[in-house]
């Protein structure tokens, strides 16, 4: 996951192996998002993909996730799908690459699924680490209760990301194609702290300033560190794509998939968020920070779980579910 092609892409790799931190083990999270779309992806696909015009010109149909990693989480989501257009043989390939910039040969993809991706930004904002800057982003992590330069600043790099996402979508999709994509959202009118997203990262931020303070890591080095991603509302992405306006918009909604079925207390929910954490940043933290401190970050993120899970636990996780049709 990185940049478009006119830059160079910068790592945001989740953890590999079979390892107790891999992401093939904790990522049963977006599992349970994957799960909890599944009848409306059928839905869509039902009422929306004309296979009769699809297959008028190729005898083959071709799937994509886009934005995916290790682990079961791919097979499950494209398994849904194969299943709704019911074909049951099909080949399966790894293309590597930003799932931002071109992937597939114009006109060739009929299909394309994203589950969890489009909140990562391509790039960090680069005037976040720019000192003589407004949007220098001073002992912060992201933008939560930053000031309005920062968020602003996200916000457009993550415009500038999605606008070649789609761009790069328009191309390789054959025309009355379809591009369903399910990721973290903001609601209008409540602050970004106040969310699942919000909330989880907040924690991560105070236990990073923690270290800092304690002089094992500098304030240097956390001023300089921020996270690649961005919560959009549904009103931005609205926009974003009428302004690409290659894609009618099918379906575009805010949803909530409630709370997976092994966190029944607050104490394995805790848990249970603190491993999907490390498995999806740890190889970013160590980048910059690290990889001596990564234990015991990790062990001060739990226990502010722990002491102040009214700060996560009330936090309704929201995503957007949106189904766009090639024009």
């Amino acid at each position: 996951m990185g940049a478009s092609a006119t830059t160079t892409p910068e790592l945001y790799a989740m953890n590999g192996g079979d390892g107790r931190f891999g992401y093939a083990k904790n990522s049963f999270l977006q599992g349970h998002d994957i799960n909890a779309s599944k009848g409306k992806i059928s839905e869509a696909i039902a009422e929306k993909l004309d296979l009769k015009v699809l297959l008028s010109t190729s005898k083959t149909i071709r799937i994509v996730d886009v934005g995916c990693s290790v682990g079961p989480n791919t097979f499950l989501a494209i398994q849904n799908i194969i299943e709704s257009i019911e074909r049951k043989q099909y080949f399966a390939a790894g293309v590597p690459g930003s799932f931002h910039g071109r992937l597939f040969p114009e006109g060739s993809i009929h299909v394309f699924y994203s589950s969890i991706a489009l909140h990562i930004l391509s790039k960090v904002p680069e005037e976040l680490l720019d000192k003589n800057s407004p949007s220098w982003n001073k002992g912060r992590i992201h933008y939560m209760n930053a000031p309005d330069e920062v968020v602003n600043a996200y916000a457009t790099q993550y415009a500038k990301g999605i606008e070649i996402f789609l761009d790069a979508r328009a191309k390789e999709m054959v025309c009355g194609g379809m591009a369903v994509m399910i990721f973290p959202a903001n609601p209008t009118g409540i602050p970004y702290s106040q969310t699942f997203t919000g909330a989880m990262f907040e924690l991560l931020e105070s236990s990073l300033l923690d270290l800092a303070k304690e002089g094992k890591i500098s304030e240097a080095q956390v001023d300089s560190f921020n996270l690649p991603m961005y919560v959009p509302s549904l009103e931005e992405m609205m926009e974003l794509v009428q302004k690409n306006g290659c894609f009618d918009i099918e379906k575009m909604e805010l949803t909530s998939p409630g709370v997976h079925a092994s966190m029944t207390n607050t104490s394995s929910m805790g848990k249970a968020i603190v491993m999907h954490v490390r498995a999806g940043m740890e190889r970013m933290l160590i980048q910059h920070f690290g990889s001596e401190i990564i234990d015991e970050l990790f062990n001060r993120y739990a226990k502010k779980f722990e002491e102040f899970p009214h700060h996560v636990l009330p936090s309704k996780k929201v995503l957007l579910f949106v189904v766009l049709k090639r024009k």
